[in-house]
């Protein structure tokens, strides 16, 4: 498939101020600011760039640090690991796959019984489509 690929300026007319400074800026929502941080409904979460599905409700956990957790994407191709060395930290940045939007990041901190992974993702890259 294909990258999606617009201009900075087809970007800022299609997402709000702060979706723009996150999603194609890389920024990061303020913790426990966000949507999406506890929801029981059944769905999927959809990039707020492009519309892919990236992460289902069902694999959603409570990790208490202020951002959506997921352990798993919802296929291996759905997003995107890269090395981030920014801020002096040496993480793994986690964007969509479709769009190259930035989510968040993957850290090895997530549920042991699971994949032991933590998804952490900012709710403003994401939309939620209950029912999918």
């Amino acid at each position: 498939m294909a990258k999606i690929e617009k201009s900075p300026d087809e970007w800022q007319k299609q997402l709000t101020p702060e979706q723009y400074r996150v999603a194609r800026e890389k920024g990061t929502e303020r913790p426990f600011t966000g949507d999406y941080q506890v929801r029981d409904a059944q769905g999927i979460y959809h990039c707020v760039c492009c519309n892919a599905p990236l992460f289902e409700n069902e694999h959603k956990f409570d990790a208490g640090c202020g951002w959506p957790s997921f352990d798993r994407p919802l296929g291996s191709r759905c997003v995107e690991e890269h090395t981030d060395t920014t801020h002096g930290m040496q993480r793994t940045e986690v964007v969509c796959s479709h769009c190259d939007a930035h989510l968040g990041h993957v850290f090895p901190d997530g549920p042991p019984e699971t994949t032991g992974l933590r998804y952490c993702i900012n709710s403003v890259s994401l939309e939620f489509h209950p029912d999918e």
